[in-house]
């Protein structure tokens, strides 16, 4: 398997677990707040963290579907911003990667 097919199945697996994890984070937050006021501060608490992490997995969902699309596109492993080889490196690293080092900075 080539390294392109390679991060392709990393890129739907994480797609897959993505997914997966954001249902369960909904689930989570729309569940009934507990009566007790002591329970419900700590639900609060736990339901800021909770947003937090959909938020990031959020954007990490984009960037992976952004990145298959480029793969669709004949475009993966071309740095978006100044047209450069994104290196194999990085690209194994960061599967979603859309800029080279340089333009990441």
């Amino acid at each position: 398997m080539n390294a392109m097919n390679t991060n392709e199945a990393r890129l739907l697996a994480r797609k897959a677990e993505l997914t997966h994890r954001l249902g369960k984070i909904e689930t989570d937050l729309d569940t009934t707040p507990n009566p007790d006021s002591a329970e419900r501060a700590t639900e609060r608490e736990n339901d800021e963290v909770l947003e937090e992490l959909g938020l990031q997995g959020q954007m990490e969902l984009k960037a992976i579907e952004a990145a298959l699309k480029r793969i669709e596109d004949g475009t993966y492993g071309t740095c978006v911003r100044c047209g450069g080889q994104i290196s194999a490196e990085r690209l194994e690293a960061v599967p979603h990667a859309a800029l080279c080092r340089e333009c990441m900075g």
